[in-house]
């Protein structure tokens, strides 16, 4: 595929930086702590991370992995819609792309079906005046690795299998979708992207089992996100917010 170029990624207001090699494109922009708004894109992680610590695995210079830096002014409990504002930014970008059957699966995966798309993660620092510090990593796979699937013991879609377009012009796509997002959600919170990213859900009306951040399970109809963000699922005994878990299975009601 073809390199990633700084001068061919156009996204007004953010600095675009890119490196040949990095840990993780997240963890180098974590730490810079920078005012101003920065997307740093990497031909290759050596330590790219995904949820909950799992490794994010990539192909060196044929798959997608960037971040961007940004400073958010919302109160600190809203930040954990942060990753889901990310999702319905890049699940519409790719769909405008022509990647028609995108969607989204809680908390934080880019889907197409029952085929893993791409990852989001967002990781946040305190900051000054109640801004804080946000980076939002975007992974997305390009080119179809049959060694990948059999790896990861799963489905797993490509780029490449829908739509032909450039790295460069991907990521342009992406990160303009987010900022604007990102904007959105800065002066009108949540809601609004809420919507949006119920419209976009995979397992919308699912009976499904989600394993909780403690080990144990939980299973139930998929009825949407509660206004924080939470997972919300009908069980036999009423209404349950999930607030942290990972979706295990999923099953027609």
């Amino acid at each position: 595929m073809e390199r990633l170029q700084a001068a061919l990624i156009d996204v007004p207001g953010v600095e675009v930086r890119i490196v040949e090699r990095c840990t993780s494109t997240n963890s180098v922009l974590l730490s810079s702590a920078e005012e101003r708004t920065v997307l740093l894109a990497a031909e290759e992680q050596t330590a790219g991370r995904g949820q909950r610590g799992r490794r994010w695995q990539s192909a060196p210079g044929a798959d997608l992995t960037f971040s961007v830096a940004r400073r958010i002014q919302r109160p600190v409990r809203e930040l954990a819609a942060l990753s889901l504002v990310a999702g319905v930014a890049a699940a519409t970008a790719l769909r405008a792309l022509g990647v028609a059957a995108a969607s989204l699966k809680w908390p934080n995966d880019l889907m197409v079906g029952d085929a893993k798309l791409g990852g989001i993660l967002v990781e946040t620092r305190a900051g000054e005046h109640r801004a804080a510090h946000a980076v939002i990593g975007i992974g997305i796979n390009c080119v179809r690795d049959a060694q990948r699937e059999r790896r990861l013991r799963r489905a797993v879609a490509s780029i490449e299998e829908f739509v032909a377009v450039s790295r460069n012009r991907l990521i342009t796509c992406l990160a303009r979708s987010l900022v604007a997002a990102l904007e959105r959600f800065e002066a009108d919170g949540f809601e609004a992207a809420r919507a949006q990213w119920e419209r976009m859900d995979v397992h919308a009306g699912k009976k499904l089992r989600v394993r909780l951040a403690n080990g144990r399970s939980v299973s139930g109809i998929g009825s949407g996100l509660a206004a924080d963000g939470s997972l919300r699922l009908l069980t036999r005994r009423g209404e349950r917010r999930v607030h942290s878990g990972r979706i295990v299975s999923a099953r027609l009601a």
